[in-house]
């Protein structure tokens, strides 16, 4: 006990050493050697306990506040090192998760579409990015500028991770109380859009700091760069700036200026909530931070900022605009059946003609905008074609932006008395001609009694006549003269692809028909008699150039014989010059047409054409809904002959085929002319003289002999004639009077 109460004493003066080596080792020889005998352990020399408490004192004077920063600094390297090893091994662990790095390679961009009119100009771009990619230096160099002074001020001196930004983002989100910055790099950003989901997870960062230093290390800055800016969200629907640019400023990247750059790259921090389609003031507002964000970088000058801050803000509408996009949209809808999956960039050359477009949609926009509401008419649609089938310009509706649904060529709707040329044309082709006479007045098929418009009936008259005065009557007769299958086999030859119903109406136009394939029908009579199938998409090819289809429609089967087209185009010119039609004229050019009012008016329609194009146009409202009284011959004739007008501005007139610029056929003198309908007969009915080629007019529109060519119509029609004929000069014949 003795001992160990000795031991005790010294342990104090051990522990005062101030835990140096030196003395560590001194302490411990004194204590060795004394352990053979009770002198070894006695008292040192005064000396010596002189020494030893001045050297405990400076030990203890040491082990103050040096001792705690050597101490503090010794935890920080092993707390560093331990931490070194923690972050190593996440990263390890994690790493071990993703694909070995030699698998790993940028993913595709979504394929764009690029729509182009004829003259080579952008219609749209379409597909999952809606924008082409292009390189730093086809882009406005403002936009990269923007980006960078606002995301990424050190992208060109860090090496994938900032961690300076970091820092700095830290420290302003733990002073403000809130998420203000983000410390990601764009080299992180373009890694994580590319490779990886959107959640928040230590895993997902780790992954994103891998693969930024990827990135760095197999791709140069300006390619980091150029592949951020063309696949970044940009709001709207809108991936890469090409896309945004055209979304909200109707124009390339290649054209923004830099109020429109420092807006787009604004738009980086809340896509959605700061589109100027959605909120313009939080855009333009943000777009402020961005420039002043450039000018500390340097990238412009006061003056600079001074003009791009006075510029008018963006006021982009909340989806596309513009009438092309209806195009661009037949053009998405029949890609797929062309050529498959899409699975590269493609360029799809189009028939569009962007002027005529444009034409277009002010025709129709005009008078909506003048007479719609008094009207009660809500929507419009038109198409043009040239004699080919190729469409030049197609408005679906009033306005793309407030509704996207294309009248034009997915709507079906009753054309009413526009589909009467078909009627007209197959009767024709059954031995009438123009000069044919028939009896108007009140006719009954079976149960139906179709009336005229006006209710008026004017007795005999030439189908001439008949066709421009839209005589209800007149074609119910030729229906059931011809046969309603005849009329359908003609329709579907000249390029009327949906239903008709084989029944006496059809006359009437009660089959549903696109406007898109009722004005196609129409080209023949136009182009002399072939069949023009109506097609939006030339050429379709690669962005390296290789052609994947191109259009075969340079060679279209015959579906009408000359003299047909030739008479028929002198019977429609009459409904311009003198019949429902006076609206659809086009001062100085000759032009033919028809008319059609559905009932109770819910559609009204003009189609017509010149030498040059066919144009059909559509009037009425999306629910259905009566319109007040606006027949074919109101609205739509105005706007064909608007549009029309406008389209032939500086072209030199020509007639349409067969006609000399006359309203009169001109029949090849090698066609035989139709049976029962040459000059003899012509002259001989007119004079009323009897021959073998002399028939009752009276007894024929009665049903009581053949018509014409011993074809009797399954109908009652007026009432019987107790004596004689209505005779006529000779030039009431000849003009169709």
């Amino acid at each position: 006990m003795a001992a160990n109460r000795k031991s005790q004493r010294i342990e104090p003066s051990f522990q005062g050493s101030g835990g140096r080596d030196d003395d560590f080792h001194v302490g411990a020889g004194d204590r060795v050697a004394g352990s053979g005998g009770r002198k070894g352990r006695g008292k040192p020399p005064k000396a010596e306990r002189s020494r030893r408490g001045s050297g405990g004192r400076r030990q203890a004077s040491g082990g103050g506040i040096f001792g705690l920063f050597r101490r503090l600094f010794y935890w920080c390297v092993v707390l560093g090192i331990w931490g070194a090893i923690g972050v190593g091994g996440l990263v390890l662990y994690y790493g071990a998760r993703m694909p070995s790095a030699t698998s790993w390679s940028i993913p595709d961009r979504p394929p764009n579409i690029k729509i182009l009119a004829v003259s080579g100009d952008a219609i749209a771009n379409r597909g999952l990015t809606g924008g082409e990619a292009l390189s730093l230096e086809n882009m406005s160099p403002y936009i990269p500028q923007a980006v960078i002074a606002i995301e990424d001020r050190r992208f060109y001196s860090h090496f994938g991770i900032d961690p300076l930004g970091l820092a700095r983002a830290m420290l302003t989100n733990v002073t403000t109380g809130r998420m203000v910055q983000g410390g990601s790099t764009l080299t992180q950003q373009l890694a994580k859009n590319m490779f990886l989901s959107p959640e928040r997870t230590l895993e997902r960062k780790v992954q994103e700091v891998l693969l930024a230093f990827w990135l760095e290390h197999k791709y140069s800055k300006d390619q980091i760069l150029a592949m951020y800016l063309n696949r970044v969200f940009f709001g709207s629907n809108s991936y890469g700036v090409e896309a945004a640019s055209r979304r909200y400023f109707n124009k390339s990247a290649r054209d923004v200026n830099l109020g429109e750059a420092a807006l787009l790259a604004g738009l980086l921090k809340a896509p959605s909530r700061l589109s100027p389609a959605r909120d313009p003031e939080a855009a333009e507002a943000r777009a402020q931070v961005v420039l002043g964000a450039m000018r500390e970088e340097g990238f412009v000058t006061d003056t600079e900022i001074k003009t791009a801050m006075s510029q008018t803000p963006a006021r982009a509408k909340s989806y596309w605009s513009g009438a092309q996009h209806y195009a661009a949209d037949m053009v998405m809808a029949q890609l797929p059946g062309m050529i498959g999956d899409i699975t590269e960039d493609l360029v799809i050359d189009t028939t569009i003609d962007l002027d005529l477009e444009k034409k277009a949609d002010e025709a129709l926009t005009t008078l909506l905008d003048k007479e719609g509401a008094k009207s009660a008419a809500s929507q419009a649609a038109l198409v043009s074609i040239d004699g080919t089938g190729a469409i030049r310009a197609l408005v679906g509706g009033r306005d793309y932006a407030e509704s996207q649904f294309d009248r034009a060529s997915k709507a079906k709707r009753q054309p009413g008395s526009a589909f009467k040329p078909f009627v007209y044309a197959a009767a024709l082709e059954a031995g009438r001609s123009p000069l044919s006479v028939r009896n108007d007045a009140p006719v009954r098929i079976g149960k139906w009694t179709p009336e005229n418009y006006d209710q008026k009936y004017r007795g005999e008259v030439t189908l001439s006549s008949a066709l421009a005065n839209s005589l209800n009557t007149i074609a119910a007769q030729l229906v059931m003269e011809v046969g309603p299958d005849e009329v359908i086999k003609l329709a579907r030859r000249l390029g009327i692809e949906s239903e008709l119903q084989s029944n006496a109406s059809i006359a009437l136009g009660t089959s549903e028909v696109t406007l898109v394939e009722l004005t196609a029908a129409y080209a023949p009579f136009m182009n002399g008699g072939y069949k023009a199938t109506p097609h939006i998409i030339r050429r379709i090819s690669t962005a390296e150039g290789k052609v994947l289809y191109e259009n075969t429609y340079d060679n279209p089967p015959r579906v009408l014989e000359p003299n047909i087209v030739s008479m028929m185009n002198g019977m429609m010119m009459r409904v311009i010059t003198e019949g429902t039609g006076k609206n659809a004229r086009i001062p100085g050019w000759p032009a033919a047409g028809k008319s059609g009012t559905t009932q109770s008016f819910r559609d009204a329609l003009f189609v017509g054409y010149t030498s040059n194009l066919t144009t059909g146009v559509w009037f009425g409202n999306d629910d259905g809904k009566s319109m007040k009284k606006v027949t074919g011959g109101g609205l739509p004739a105005k706007a064909f002959s608007s549009f029309m007008t406008a389209a032939h501005a500086g072209l030199s007139p020509s007639p349409l085929f067969g006609t000399a610029g006359g309203d009169q056929p001109v029949v090849d003198a090698t066609e035989p002319a139709p049976e029962g309908d040459q000059l003899f007969d012509i002259i001989s009915r007119t004079l009323g003289t009897d021959g073998d080629n002399t028939r009752d007019v009276a007894a024929e529109q009665t049903g009581a002999v053949p018509l014409d060519d011993g074809l009797v119509p399954p109908a009652d029609v007026g009432e019987q004639r107790q004596t004689g004929t209505r005779r006529t000069t000779l030039l009431d014949v000849l003009l169709g009077g």
